[in-house]
């Protein structure tokens, strides 16, 4: 039986390995296709804000506003609170929240700001719906999601084919949709969100250091993660099969020629006035 599209599981968990990741990710390399839009006196929600790197840039780029973190998974937010104390800002706050019923009253923020998040939870129509109704009139919805269906590395690899095909059989199974990025123009018209710029952005691995790391994270990530429990407890992949992705993994950051590229879709909207 599938799971209630409200009650998703977060596939990746927060091990050290996923935080590797996600304390990388700053406003320039993740959340471009929004910056232009800030000012300096907003006030903004950041929905799975997960460390807080995302969100304690977009403080310090509306030094008059405010920017309010929050994510599903209250362990996170003491990281997140560290991050922005460690840079001094002061106009930032952190607190748990499901972003299929967010606990802020109609029209509050400018800004509503969502990156890496409608592909893990159950419902994304819903959540555009509710973060559509906390955005002010002539606000901003903004969400940047990957798409896994759409990521490709260089050299071929067998071993890489089976971690796409392992991943996503593991995030559905979970109740997300592992391939969000192509979706999110569609969701978005589908919560009822008419004035749609969609664009797309890609992060690329190439350079040895790169390759190092985005290979030591996925193969840490495949044999020790909350992702890495699911596929055995699910039945999707057996503990021989992990360590032979992670193999994959390794051997691919190793090549010199090595090349990977994530495609991320991209939707800003404007709230009708």
């Amino acid at each position: 039986m599938s799971k209630p599209r409200e009650t998703a599981v977060y596939t990746h968990g927060h091990h050290e390995s996923v935080l590797r990741s996600h304390t990388w990710r700053t406003a320039a390399n993740s959340a471009a296709y929004l910056l232009d839009s800030l000012e300096p006196h907003m006030r903004i929600l950041d929905i799975g804000c997960g460390p807080g790197t995302i969100t304690a840039d977009l403080a310090a780029l509306v030094p008059d506003g405010h920017v309010t973190g929050v994510d599903h998974a209250p362990g996170i937010l003491e990281q997140a609170r560290a991050t922005a104390a460690v840079r001094g800002l002061g106009n930032v706050d952190f607190a748990v929240a499901d972003v299929h019923a967010l606990d802020f009253p109609d029209d509050t923020f400018c800004v509503v700001h969502a990156h890496q998040v409608l592909q893990h939870v159950g419902d994304p129509v819903r959540a555009l719906r509710e973060m559509r109704r906390v955005t002010k009139p002539g606000g901003f919805i903004a969400v940047r999601d990957s798409d896994y269906a759409a990521m490709t590395w260089y050299p071929a690899s067998r071993g890489m084919d089976d971690w796409l095909d392992l991943y996503r059989r593991v995030a559905r199974a979970n109740g997300g949709e592992p391939d969000a990025g192509r979706r999110l123009k569609s969701w978005a018209l589908q919560a009822g969100l008419t004035d749609i710029t969609a664009t797309s952005a890609t992060w690329t691995f190439a350079s040895a250091e790169e390759r190092a790391w985005w290979s030591g994270l996925w193969a840490d990530r495949t044999l020790a993660s909350a992702y890495a429990e699911r596929a055995v407890e699910g039945g999707h992949a057996s503990e021989e099969q992990l360590r032979a992705v992670a193999d994959a993994w390794r051997e691919w950051g190793a090549r010199e020629d090595g090349w990977f590229s994530v495609l991320h879709g991209e939707i800003l909207c404007r709230k009708d006035g």
